[in-house]
């Protein structure tokens, strides 16, 4: 089975990652910023290892997404982010085949362990199976 394992974050929490304090995320340190990704990258290197790694990527920060809708006449209303309304947005990913729920539930326990500063918000680490087809639904 196919899991997709997804890590949010915010605006603030890029901006701290780049040494801006705010009153949600405490500014980052270049040590930690370099142990962060050196945990994420033994993850990725674990996962590649046992075969259960099929894709995984770091997502730019809100500021550089748009948001598409359709407004009423049907005409795309295009937003460029980050968005007042929206707390957490997508941060990250891995797409992961695993032989079960509680294996992939497994990884992202250690996903969510990942250090970062005191006082830093935690966010759930969110698992969502992939359909294989519309029979799953």
């Amino acid at each position: 089975m196919k899991y997709l394992v997804m890590v949010q974050g915010t605006q603030a929490d890029y901006d701290a990652m780049r040494g801006k304090a705010s009153a949600t995320s405490p500014a980052w340190s270049q040590e930690e910023i370099r142990t962060m990704f050196a945990y994420m990258g033994a993850i990725n290197d674990d996962l590649a290892e046992t075969g259960e790694f099929v894709d995984g990527q770091g997502l730019a920060e809100p500021a550089q997404t748009r948001h598409v809708t359709l407004g009423d006449d049907g005409k795309a209303v295009i937003t460029d982010g980050p968005y007042g309304e929206t707390k957490e947005l997508l941060a990250g990913y891995w797409v992961l085949e695993c032989e079960s729920l509680e294996r992939v539930t497994e990884i992202a326990e250690r996903v969510a362990r990942c250090p970062q500063p005191a006082g830093a918000p935690d966010y759930p680490v969110v698992i969502r199976p992939i359909m294989d087809g519309s029979g799953d639904i």
